[in-house]
């Protein structure tokens, strides 16, 4: 297995960290509204160590195989391309919002932690659903709408 190979097989994981993610992450909001403080806790833990191993395997994947063009498809490619920038953009503001604020809720600081929190989860939560969907558009349906597109 050569490091293209490597690089191809940690798309899809990165795809299931990132669903890990989102589940976790619903499933700790649906928890604290609920009162249930300690599996939202470990649920909101979970959803971080998802994050932090998909970042990991991230950077290992695009340092094996660079970046993944998405073909010429019009409208198809704008999509892409629109949902991709939103989730990068955002990414770079979920990584520093979710370690401050898990960092405030270990401190007991549950005010802050709180407050943080209503504006970290929506931008986690996107980034994390919004991963899946490129994936999906980039590994899955690009090449068959490309072969599709190249049917006589």
């Amino acid at each position: 297995m050569n490091a293209s190979d490597v690089g191809n097989v940690l798309a899809p994981v990165n795809a299931l960290l990132n669903a890990t993610s989102a589940t976790l992450l619903f499933a700790g909001w649906f928890a604290i509204r609920s009162k249930r403080i300690e599996k939202h806790r470990f649920r909101m833990q979970g959803a971080f160590i998802a994050s932090a191993v998909f970042l990991v395997s991230y950077v290992l994947r695009f340092t094996l195989t660079g970046t993944h063009r998405f073909p010429e498809l019009g409208f198809v490619r704008v999509i892409y391309l629109v949902v991709l920038a939103s989730h990068t953009l955002l990414a770079t503001a979920a990584l520093p919002l979710s370690i401050a604020t898990l960092h405030y809720a270990r401190k007991g600081r549950f005010e802050t932690h709180r407050t943080l929190a209503r504006i970290t989860f929506p931008i986690w939560a996107y980034v994390s659903v919004t991963g899946i969907v490129v994936y999906l558009m980039l590994y899955q349906l690009a090449p068959r709408l490309v072969s599709s597109a190249s049917l006589p």
